[in-house]
């Protein structure tokens, strides 16, 4: 018969309402026959456990506790519906029960062979609840104890089935009573002598997994609160994944490094006969869960990040240690004496040292144990020091298809060293299915995040926090939201907004920012803008890279790049400040990005989305020698002297150029020469000169005074330039001349920025409205200067040069 075994825990078993939902999930599945096991209704076990130490200390609360429990067992089969056998089945095992702790009172104690009677109660209540809603609808179910048919044999390893005796006696059963759905109690059974027992802690699911053996089942699948066998723990990871296929071996080593999985004691019954197990979520039943199996998958290579806590490093070491033959066989024997459990164990091929990873509360017994067995070699000198490491924990990478595919433990190391994790110790098995680590405690969940991004994430995954959601920000805000999908599958570029901020405000995500968000609108009721708390959270533990994007002109928000840079945050801007500011927090900015552990990109300082720094980056670091810089730099200047004729209001076109966000928020940087002076000085530094604004001949185009006030109150007062501005053209074109406004660096770091009336045949006099146009000449590019044009102002033009930054970065990180 194509017997398929469910198996439910406690946690799909908490009230009546949860019963049925078991037990209509079950129905809607076609398969026939079918077997169920059960455990206790959720908490039921701990409340027996503790109600007999309560009788058994004769407390006084144990009277109320039981009747808890009794009501809560008989409003579930109200609940249910089901029928009077049931009930009174129940009221029977309750007066028994009572009964039983009555007499613990009188004992003073909880016999070993009583506690596993009582514990296994819990069981037996849930599977005769089941049974009975199923015989309620008419629907064949037979209840059966699990004590009458599994028989095990206690050994060190913990219980061994008598695989031949229990099959002897389930099939004798089921000879009795056949029908299509039998409900049997888990967690309980008999030793061979016929006392009552129990298979321990998750002892349900080895109960379905021997019932499964013991029937050749098709397949076992075990139901819980999850979806499966998880890439890592949720709640320290949170981008933790459900695994869709995994081998026999790779769920043994993730049990064992604590992920949340059958037992390796549980999978011996399936593994013997090759049963396919599936961990399934009774929450969400439509979705496959996790298969194992005896083959897995062979993609990806690695399926878990798992780990052990509460562990500590015991390490001797010596260089009278080398080449003595029988050295670990005293460190083992030693610690095997003491009942001492080892988790881990690493030698390097000097054999200068051995250390072990060990339960934390037995480190200082086997520190001082070890110690001791080698006085003699201390004292002589040939063993240095028996040191302790407290505090320490073991990361596992699991998988099957780690063996033989190049490049696992470099990813490995590539991503704790990037996360500046410590590692203590190393342990590597011939099979290549697991490489361990041993890591302090405090940088453990930080080094679980790392590994599991570097193996689950795209090695481009980006967390972005932007700072400065105005006209260009939401530019680029609407750039990444049209393009992140087409990135993501093209050329895995995971785009990910996870912070947004003004100068007042800011807004978070865990995961990312949703569809909304891309607006670049902050609500009055986001928290206060933290800029500590805003890169912290930024620069996640959970994914690869992050990024800060600042599109304001702020320069104390320019003074935070030097921490971000130092965290490992890349920032990317069109701020000016920092490249063009102080000379010392430059030098520093620089050293920190040579440093490599972040960039620092900022090509839309000069030019906006022009490759205006990256070409001058590529003829220098190429061995070109820069000999002059000449342009027009300010697409703000460009358009306004491209536009302006005689008649016209000089003071309408700026409010014309404000209004379409081609100038900066405040115009006075533009009409300043302050903007343009900027660039310069980029551009300059860019070159290898180490010059200061205060270097750079800046001839304003305001009036004198207009420096002073708001922007506003600037605005207000614009139409004092037009005198001056009309005078100027007037004369221009007297000369056959046009106005524009040029900015010009040579080789000896002399810079100036002004109008000047250019002939109406040169280069400069013909652009198009905010185009920029920058004249290279070097010792290449001589006769013939290498030229840059295209717009250089404009929300859009600017967002898109941040935008190619964010890619260039996004595509190193490969």
């Amino acid at each position: 018969m194509n017997w398929v075994v469910h198996k439910f825990g406690g946690s799909s078993l908490l009230d009546a309402e949860a019963f049925a939902h078991v037990g209509q999930l079950l129905l809607a599945r076609e398969e026939t026959p079918q077997a169920v096991v059960v455990s206790a209704m959720g908490g039921t076990t701990d409340a027996l456990i503790a109600l007999a130490d309560a009788a058994a200390r004769d407390a006084e609360s144990w009277q109320a506790d039981f009747d808890a429990l009794h009501r809560r067992h008989l409003d579930c089969a109200a609940g249910l519906a089901v029928a009077d056998d049931c009930r009174q089945a129940l009221e029977q095992s309750f007066d028994h029960l009572h009964k039983l702790l009555e007499s613990l009172g009188l004992l003073g104690t909880v016999p070993g062979e009583f506690m596993d009677l009582v514990a296994g109660l819990g069981e037996t209540w849930s599977a005769r609840l089941l049974a009975a809603w199923f015989v309620a609808r008419e629907r064949p179910a037979r209840y059966l104890d699990a004590r009458e048919v599994i028989r095990i044999e206690p050994g060190d390893l913990g219980p061994m089935v008598q695989m031949d005796e229990s099959r002897r006696l389930l099939h004798q059963s089921l000879q009795i009573e056949a029908v299509p759905r039998i409900v049997m109690t888990g967690f309980c059974c008999r030793d061979t002598s016929g006392r009552i027992a129990t298979l321990g802690r998750n002892g349900s699911d080895f109960s379905a997994t021997i019932l499964g053996a013991l029937l050749d089942a098709a397949e076992v699948h075990i139901w819980t609160d999850v979806e499966g066998v998880l890439s890592a723990d949720p709640q320290r990871v949170p981008q933790a994944q459900v695994s869709a296929h995994l081998s026999y071996r790779e769920a043994f080593e993730l049990a064992y490094f604590g992920a949340r999985v059958l037992h390796p004691q549980t999978m011996s019954p399936v593994l013997e006969r090759g049963i396919p197990v599936r961990i399934r979520s009774t929450r969400h039943p439509d979705r496959p869960g996790t298969l194992i199996d005896g083959t897995g998958a062979a993609q990806p290579p690695v399926k878990g990040v798992s780990s052990i806590r509460d562990l500590a490093l015991v390490n001797i070491e010596g260089a009278g240690m080398l080449g003595v033959p029988g050295t670990a066989e005293r460190v083992f024997s030693t610690l095997n004496r003491a009942g001492i459990s080892v988790t881990m164990i690493s030698q390097g091929s000097s054999e200068h040292s051995i250390c072990c990873v060990l339960p934390r509360p037995q480190a200082a017994q086997a520190q001082a144990e070890l110690t001791d067995t080698f006085t003699r070699e201390i004292a002589s000198g040939q063993v240095q020091r028996v040191s302790m490491i407290d505090d320490i924990e073991v990361l596992a990478v699991v998988g099957d298809g780690m063996a033989g595919t190049p490049g696992i433990a470099g990813r490995l190391f590539r991503a704790l060293g990037r996360s500046g994790i410590n590692v203590r110790a190393i342990a590597q098995g011939s099979s290549e299915r697991n490489i361990s680590v041993a890591v302090d405690r405090v940088q453990a969940t930080r080094a679980l995040r790392a590994v599991h991004s570097a193996f689950y994430l795209s090695d481009q995954t980006l967390s972005i926090g932007l700072i400065g959601p105005g006209q260009v920000g939401r530019a680029l805000l609407g750039q990444i939201r049209d393009a992140r999908k087409r990135l993501l599958e093209e050329a895995r570029i995971d785009l990910r907004l996870r912070g947004l901020a003004n100068s007042r405000q800011m807004v978070l995500a865990l995961h990312e920012l949703p569809e909304a968000g891309f607006s670049g609108q902050i609500d009055d009721s986001e928290p206060a803008l933290d800029i500590g708390q805003f890169a912290a959270h930024v620069k996640s533990e959970h994914l690869p890279h992050a990024v800060i994007i600042d599109c304001t002109a702020s320069d104390a928000v320019a003074g935070h790049y030097a921490a971000w840079l130092a965290a490992g945050i890349h920032v990317i801007t069109p701020n000016k400040h920092a490249g063009s500011g102080d000379l010392e927090r430059y030098r520093r900015l620089r050293g920190l990005t040579g440093a490599g552990l972040a960039r620092w990109r900022y090509e839309a300082t000069v030019g906006a989305g022009l490759p205006i720094v990256q070409t001058l980056r590529d003829l220098v670091d190429s061995g070109d020698r820069l000999r002059s810089v000449e342009g027009i730099f300010s697409g703000t200047l460009a358009w306004l002297f491209n536009r302006y004729e005689s008649g016209m209001s000089f003071a309408g076109l700026v409010r014309e150029a404000r209004e379409a966000g081609y100038t900066e928020p405040d115009p006075r940087d533009d009409l300043s020469g302050m903007d343009v002076a900027r660039k310069l000085v980029i551009l300059a530094r860019e070159a290898g000169m180490e010059l200061e604004l205060a270097d750079v001949e800046i001839e304003s185009l305001m009036p004198e005074g207009a420096g002073q006030g708001s922007v506003e109150e600037f605005l207000d007062h614009l139409e004092a330039l037009d005198d001056d501005m009309a005078g100027r053209l007037q004369r221009a074109e007297q000369h056959g001349c046009k106005l524009r406004y040029v900015g010009r660096l040579d080789d000896r770091g002399r810079a100036r920025v002004g109008l000047q009336e250019v002939p109406n045949d040169h280069a400069f006099a013909h652009l198009a409205l905010t185009d920029n146009v920058v004249a290279f000449s070097s010792d290449r590019y001589c006769e013939n200067p290498l030229i840059v044009q295209g717009p250089g102002a404009g929300p859009a033009v600017t967002a898109a040069g941040i935008f190619s930054d964010l890619l260039r970065i996004a595509q190193s990180q490969g």
